[in-house]
């Protein structure tokens, strides 16, 4: 699964994106899962209203399915202007 990060999420993981191979079931699980492999992945995640998912290009919620999915992006919320 490949997975994009944007703006302030990137710049704390200190990757654009990444491929991953995950046993998570949900969006959720994936966010623990990277949360326990460093601390950068736990500073980037550590408050999920300040962040915003995307399966396969679609904004989508943090409890969603992982199944069939190819790309999860994570970024902050967007504001107009």
């Amino acid at each position: 699964m490949e997975i994009l990060y944007f703006a302030w999420v990137r710049e704390r993981i200190g990757l654009p994106r990444e491929r991953v191979e995950t046993s998570a079931a949900t969006v959720a699980e994936l966010v623990a899962e990277l949360s326990a492999r460093e601390e950068r992945y736990a500073a980037a995640f550590a408050d999920l209203s300040a962040l915003r998912v995307a399966l396969d290009q679609e904004l989508s919620d943090f409890d969603a399915p992982l199944e069939g999915v190819r790309e999860v992006a994570f970024f902050p919320p967007m504001t107009g202007g």
